[in-house]
């Protein structure tokens, strides 16, 4: 599914941090396919696989996801050793108002990846911005439109700012990480499945009012 050859030919920039993105990293077809078994998300926030329910072509997907192949042609766009990491794998399916503020991901991560599935992207909001600094969206080395097959990825550090300007609606996409240990990936999936025990019951709440 994934076109590693495409991957392979994506440029990396250095500067502000070391990132890279490619576009229509999936035929046509096995977006098509991936977006027909796309977990059903109706609430904002990333949720682990353990919290979601889909069909094979979009597990066929997580499983080029969970590949050595892959954790080897993006670590080498970056002279790092990915196979062997832990990999968290979370899914967004829906943006809120608040998403895409400034931030750097945390220390735990080594290579955040993100996969977008969405059609076409056409709105001026949601389009992902690598920054120069951590106080100014408008200062961007590069904007990534999240349109579905497009790949955006990143080594992970103290300058590693992006963001996107608001966007409120469907913004689906697949974002994995490579961490630090498995302490770290237990860490980080344990605040997921709390976020989404939490939407869960809040939901549950608001049907039966």
């Amino acid at each position: 599914m994934i076109k590693m050859d495409t991957l392979a030919g994506a440029n990396v920039a250095q500067e502000p941090f070391q990132f890279f993105a490619a576009q229509r990293v999936l035929d046509k077809a096995d977006l098509e396919a991936i977006r027909a078994d796309f977990p059903k998300i109706d609430k904002p926030g990333l949720f682990p696989l353990s919290a979601l329910s889909y069909g094979p072509a979009f597990q066929k997907l997580i499983d080029e996801i969970n590949s050595d192949e892959l954790a080897e042609a993006v670590g080498s766009k970056f002279g790092v050793n990915l196979k062997g990491l832990p990999l968290m794998i979370t899914v967004r399916g829906q943006a809120q108002a608040k998403d895409g503020r400034i931030h750097t991901d945390t220390k735990d991560k080594v290579v955040t990846c993100l996969l977008y599935l969405n059609d076409e992207w056409d709105n001026d909001g949601g389009r992902l911005r690598m920054l120069r600094s951590g106080d100014n969206l408008e200062d961007y080395a590069a904007e990534i439109p999240p349109n579905g097959g497009s790949f955006a990825a990143f080594r992970v550090g103290e300058k590693s700012y992006h963001g996107h300007k608001p966007f409120v609606g469907p913004r689906q996409y697949v974002m994995f990480n490579w961490v630090q240990s498995d302490a770290a990936l237990t860490r980080q999936l344990g605040r997921h499945k709390l976020s989404a025990s939490i939407k869960k019951l809040v939901s549950a709440v608001a049907g039966r009012a």
